[in-house]
């Protein structure tokens, strides 16, 4: 059984339906390696506790260099991640926008750019709700000229979890699915229809693609809800993810077979991947499906890490072309030498609607 990372995390919003478009989007090809996490720890989630002293981290590269007013803001969001039709003083305190002042221009790399960062929320902008909350990186103070956007989650905790993750009864996903079996202590709060008051979230490895989620409790007993439907609370297990070490361009990761370098640029091959799907599953410690800024060359991996163009291969069966599907390349981060792993984690959240 895979290693399972569980957050036991109330959020006071409305149900919690994911949008079709995802709200953690790009809007500037030029802005790179936009990462979004606890104060300290690269490989967590940006996750608020609401009147607590947390602190979050946003960094992210202008390869166009040169110095830019960037200012980020904050937006309470509906369910659907569409903005909540409420007034910015309602849901937050302090001014609506903040420059962004923390910025250093890169050294020592080929690649030129600009990296940029700030700690969240600063002491002049600050949410006074849980909820769904957009940060909007633009330029200039024109909200129209947006850069990207990320989610952050405000939370309460209000609810005791108890969470299991098991392997499915069911022939069907017996052999390829993680089972989810939860249940909730609701003795401190005052629910008693929860197919109405209350939705089930959860995240495999952080993933809001393939989230779950669940209205109605399998079964409702005096103060506690169990959620652990056998056809529905599963998850396809899958292989480990593949690779990529790009820690250095002096020594090169197991998976590069060869560089070409020039004075403007750096180029790396990986080696030819192949299908996976008829193999045995091999278990190997990473770092469940993310990624992170490192560099054993240089002192700073926020400026003075470097960019390369990174050649992939993959042959199919029997070196046949694919003749239904697509064939992609998963990029959580867009980053710069960077180490990308994966493992199976979990993270539920339980939500209650107005």
């Amino acid at each position: 059984m895979k290693r399972m990372v569980v957050f036991f995390l109330f959020l006071g919003i409305c149900s919690y339906v994911l949008s079709q478009a995802s709200p953690d989007k790009t809007y500037l090809p030029n802005i790179k390696t936009i990462s979004f996490y606890k104060y300290g720890d690269p490989l967590s989630y940006p996750i608020f506790r609401l009147n607590s002293t947390d602190l979050l981290e946003l960094h992210f590269d202008d390869l166009d260099g040169g110095v830019k007013n960037f200012y980020y803001s904050i937006q309470l969001c509906n369910a659907d991640w569409l903005p909540a039709q409420l007034n910015y003083f309602d849901y937050a305190k302090g001014f609506s926008q903040i420059r962004i002042n923390n910025y250093k221009s890169s050294s020592i790399a080929l690649t030129r750019y600009t990296h940029y960062q700030a700690n969240l929320p600063d002491k002049n902008c600050m949410p006074i709700k849980s909820g769904n909350y957009l940060i909007k990186v633009y330029l200039d103070g024109d909200t129209n000229k947006l850069a990207f956007t990320r989610r952050m989650l405000v939370v309460e905790e209000k609810l005791n979890v108890a969470m299991q993750v098991t392997q499915p009864f069911n022939q069907q996903f017996f052999q390829t699915h993680h089972r989810i079996q939860i249940q909730l202590e609701t003795t401190n709060m005052d629910i008693r229809y929860p197919q109405q008051q209350l939705q089930l979230k959860i995240l495999q490895n952080y993933r809001w693609d393939n989230a779950l989620s669940m209205n109605q409790p399998t079964f409702i007993r005096q103060g506690m809800l169990q959620y652990n439907n056998e056809n529905t609370m599963v998850f396809p297990a899958g292989k480990e993810y593949r690779w990529l070490n790009l820690r250095s361009f002096r020594l090169l990761g197991d998976r590069i077979t060869k560089q070409q370098n020039t004075n403007a640029a750096n180029e790396l091959f990986v080696k030819e991947d192949l299908p996976r799907l008829p193999k045995q599953y091999f278990y190997y410690r990473d770092l469940n499906g993310l990624s992170i800024n490192e560099t054993i060359d240089n002192l700073n991996p926020f400026w003075n890490a470097d960019y390369a163009k990174v050649h992939f291969t993959f042959r199919p069966i029997d070196g046949l072309a694919l003749s239904q599907g697509d064939l992609y390349i998963i990029d959580r981060k867009s980053t710069r030498l960077n180490s990308s792993h994966a493992n199976i984690s979990y993270a539920v959240f339980c939500l209650k609607k107005k």
